[in-house]
């Protein structure tokens, strides 16, 4: 590796927008999790996707690691440079190219965030309906396939994406899919980079899917006796066929968290947030037929609100959730769990889940994306100490473990980077993971992109 020759070349070629200084490098050594941090030796910061070609190209001709990375918000150590290298920084390649409120898409460079590209399209009655909580980056939300809260209704980045451009390990830019609303032609490579956590290549433009932001919007809350109850409210709504825009539960120790951070007043207990879209009748009739169903699995106060306001007010709390659990013990990290399995067997996930933190000494907490079967344990945890962190790693383990016996999966969100490496195999099995292996050792011989991660470790 000839890392020197590397870093002069590109300080050539970016000059400031090429750094080796700590407090960069540092930034760049860890995400929002709490796995162990690693310095890349140089951060890049490039503009256009010619200077990533040739970012790529040294990279590669001098046998240099590379790590792509958009804002850092991931929870399972995808960006942190294990051997070390150059960071690729897309935070200035954040230029929105075009909207075509015609045909409902948007193309963009990778670096533009979802809170950058909603309030470009404020005027046009479009929204970009993703939305993980952080404000990510539509790269890095693409190279980890992420969701969050109104996944149940409008889809993941794999249902979102339409196509891409990348540059891959040999410098080349590789243009997938199209603006069309579907194709039958060739591989579907688009979806092959949504996903792979940058060990394939470096995005740097994605075609987006935008839909209508709805005429009428309401929000409701209701407390229930226990998690069972509102989790079964959930699977008949869903039964029923209600296209909640979004659907969330709070254990008790996440309503306490956010009371004390955000301010809220909510019923400390099992609870559930819900968001209607449609026309003021329709999200009318949809509030009044899940505060039916609601009723009869025992909740109490079922309260809606079409006050943009209170909704505001109610989804930045459940936004802020992440840091109202740090908050809960100041100087912690949280150890997280991103189970996802079918949403008949949800309910006794989520009380085998809580039963777990009950007899552990930690404190925990449990929230989910219930509409779709997606749920999260957070472990409060000081990550040198050595006994929480085994105790926190032993409880997420058995999450994974219970899973997938009921055919669920280890990450329904937050993606594998090196936290959940471990449970590839056990969750696709030894073919699978061995045909990921070959497409990574095709696309990238040398092993430099992203290294250590999917397609090498597991």
């Amino acid at each position: 590796m000839n890392l020197t020759h590397t870093i002069t070349a590109l300080q050539g070629l970016l000059g400031e927008r090429l750094t080796t200084a700590n407090a960069v490098r540092d930034h760049h050594s860890r995400d929002t999790g709490w796995h162990a941090a690693a310095m890349p030796d140089a951060v890049a910061f490039p503009r256009t996707v010619g200077e990533v070609q040739e970012i790529v190209r040294l990279c590669v001709e001098n046998d240099v690691p590379m790590v792509p990375y958009g804002a850092g918000s991931s929870m399972e150590g995808h960006t942190i440079p294990a051997r070390g290298g150059i960071t690729i920084d897309t935070r200035e390649m954040n230029q929105i190219l075009e909207i075509r409120p015609q045909d409902g898409l948007a193309v963009v460079q990778s670096g533009v965030t979802r809170k950058q590209l909603n309030t470009e399209l404020r005027a046009t009655g479009l929204m970009f309906s993703v939305d993980p909580g952080a404000d990510a980056s539509l790269g890095g939300m693409a190279s980890t396939r992420g969701s969050g809260t109104m996944a149940y209704r409008y889809g993941t980045m794999r249902d979102n994406v339409l196509a891409l451009k990348v540059v891959t390990p040999d410098g080349k830019l590789v243009k997938t899919g199209s603006r069309a609303r579907k194709s039958s032609t060739g591989y579907d490579l688009t979806h092959l980079f949504v996903g792979a956590e940058g060990t394939l290549g470096v995005i740097t433009e994605l075609t987006v899917r935008l839909h209508p932001i709805p005429e009428a919007i309401s929000s409701a809350v209701c407390a229930f006796p226990d998690a069972a109850s509102a989790v079964e409210t959930v699977i008949e709504a869903v039964q029923y066929g209600v296209p909640m825009a979004r659907v969330e539960f709070l254990d008790a120790v996440a309503v306490a968290g956010v009371n004390a951070y955000s301010k809220t007043t909510m019923k400390v207990a099992p609870t559930l947030m819900f968001e209607f879209h449609g026309t003021d009748a329709w999200v009318a009739e949809q509030a009044q037929i899940v505060a039916g169903i609601a009723a009869d699995h025992g909740a109490e106060d079922f309260v809606w609100t079409a006050d943009a306001e209170e909704r505001t007010k109610l989804w930045q709390a459940r936004h802020d959730l992440y840091w109202a659990t740090k908050a809960i013990r100041p100087g912690s990290e949280l150890y997280t769990g991103d189970i996802c399995v079918p949403i008949s067997e949800l309910a006794g996930q989520i009380e085998a889940a809580r039963a777990d933190i009950e007899d552990s000494f930690l404190l925990g907490q449990i929230i989910g994306h219930v509409g779709d079967g997606n749920y999260h344990a957070a472990y409060i945890i000081q990550p040198d100490d050595a006994r929480e962190l085994a105790e926190a790693e032993r409880l997420a383990e058995r999450l994974v473990e219970r899973a997938l016996t009921v055919g669920g999966t280890a990450s329904g969100e937050h993606g594998i980077g090196t936290g959940k490496l471990k449970f590839l195999r056990a969750e696709h099995g030894d073919a699978a993971v061995d045909l990921m292996k070959t497409l990574k050792s095709a696309i990238d011989p040398k092993g430099l992109m992203n290294p250590g991660k999917l397609g090498q470790g597991g």
